[in-house]
């Protein structure tokens, strides 16, 4: 069974804006965690967290899809090999509507945690948009 986690968040800022923060690695950081990642399909690269309970805190990934300024696609890896895409959508009047798509999620626990761990990351990328 594989289970997929859709979520959407809206944003006051622009397209432009928004992607910088999904695809340069020093603005990542601000939101989600030390990286090494490049938007080019085919490059590999780690989101490192604290290690915790037995976990390395190591999450690999490869780039998919790189289409400027819409969508971004990846593999996030750490025990479970999952898919991550972010489609971004000009909803105009300066707002910005970004949908995730978390893909291959093993079970529900996965599920939950997933869904928290975005939910959380995306209340900073509102913060890290505001700088």
């Amino acid at each position: 069974m594989s289970l997929t986690l859709s979520l959407d968040f809206q944003y006051t800022t622009s397209t432009e804006k928004l992607w910088s923060a999904l695809t340069d690695s020093s603005k990542l950081a601000k939101w989600v965690t030390e990286n090494d990642f490049k938007p080019v399909v085919g490059y590999r690269f780690e989101f490192r967290m604290p290690p915790m309970n037995g976990w390395n805190g190591v999450i690999e990934g490869e780039v998919l899809v790189v289409d400027e300024p819409n969508r971004l696609s990846y593999t996030w890896e750490s025990g479970e090999k999952h898919t991550v895409t972010w489609t971004l959508q000009d909803l105009g009047d300066g707002k910005v509507n970004l949908h995730l798509e978390q893909t291959g999620i093993g079970n529900e626990q996965g599920l939950q945690g997933a869904k928290w761990g975005w939910t959380n990351w995306c209340g900073q990328l509102e913060r890290a948009l505001e700088q």
